[in-house]
């Protein structure tokens, strides 16, 4: 990696960002890391890496699977989080006023990967427009290149870049379009994981929570994943945490500690969860119809689907 805090292309000076200082350990489920890991590979020297999109529900940890991935192979950590309000130039390089009045360019983190050699995580990418996808499109073929117009230069990306894409499973996200998915290829799917590996997951997190709490909120949700409830590892944390301060200042059973986090953080329907899935199936399943049932009652003589 370049140790440099800025490089020059094109004669002009380029301000890089600084890697995520983190390495956090993926527990479990081998085998999205394991395809992660060989859509990055280049079997031959003149194939490309691919760039994958990592599709779960929230908080099951895609952010982390991309961080180890990038571990494993020895490489800086960039992330950049997307929005609908994300703009190119917040994905390529914006323009800052100096102190003396002179404009700076900072590289974004997707940038700064590209010069250096890093990973790059695009975290949630399905929150951004089809415009600021679209400044992405020639770096995500054969081309491997972004064009910043802001400072006028094309900025190629290193033999080494690597990049992945996380997408929340949730109805908050844009449609992106066709073009862009099939530069985003293939889709690694991240199941609910098992309890064994969920149980260890929790204890590395909290390695101070009692045994007694990591196993009800392990029980809390093994139930969620079975009935297919978006309640994830994120939200156990949170659960258990919340459980323990409150214990703090007011000791009691952990069962009635955790059902009060559990209704303060994810709403008096989690504690009902069988109710709340048939709802959600109920909700999600649509009526046979045919097109003149739009138009038309079912008894009308106009209605074209009438026997």
């Amino acid at each position: 990696m370049n140790a440099t805090n800025s490089v020059r292309i094109e004669n002009v000076e380029i301000h890089l960002a600084k890697p995520v200082d983190l390495n956090p350990e993926w527990i479990g489920q081998e085998e999205p890391l394991t395809q992660l890991l060989a859509c990055w590979l280049s079997v031959n020297p003149g194939d490309q890496p691919l760039c994958p999109r990592l599709v779960g529900h929230p908080g099951l940890g895609k952010t982390t699977l991309g961080m180890a991935a990038a571990r494993k192979r020895g490489q800086a950590v960039y992330v950049l989080q997307c929005t609908a309000d994300t703009r190119p130039e917040d994905l390529i390089v914006t323009p800052v006023l100096g102190e003396k009045g002179n404009i700076k360019y900072h590289a974004s983190a997707l940038v700064t990967a590209m010069l250096t050699g890093g990973a790059v995580i695009l975290d949630e990418g399905n929150r951004m427009s089809e415009k600021s996808w679209a400044s992405l499109a020639p770096l995500l073929d054969d081309r491997r290149q972004v064009d910043s117009i802001v400072a006028g230069i094309t900025i190629k990306a290193h033999p080494d870049f690597r990049c992945v894409v996380t997408m929340n499973d949730d109805d908050s996200t844009f449609e992106i379009p066709d073009y862009i998915m099939s530069r985003i290829q293939p889709a690694i799917e991240l199941p609910f994981p098992k309890a064994d590996e969920e149980l260890r997951i929790l204890k590395y997190n909290l390695p101070s929570a009692p045994e007694e709490l990591l196993k009800i909120c392990l029980g809390f949700l093994q139930e969620a994943h079975g009935l297919d409830l978006p309640y994830s590892i994120r939200d156990g944390l949170n659960a258990i945490r919340f459980a323990q301060k409150l214990n703090e200042l007011r000791p009691a059973k952990w069962e009635p500690l955790f059902t009060t986090a559990i209704r303060q953080i994810l709403g008096d329907e989690a504690l009902d969860m069988e109710s709340l899935a048939e709802r959600r199936r109920r909700e999600g399943r649509l009526p046979n119809m045919q097109l003149g049932d739009f138009f038309f009652d079912e008894d009308n003589p106009l209605n074209p689907d009438k026997d």
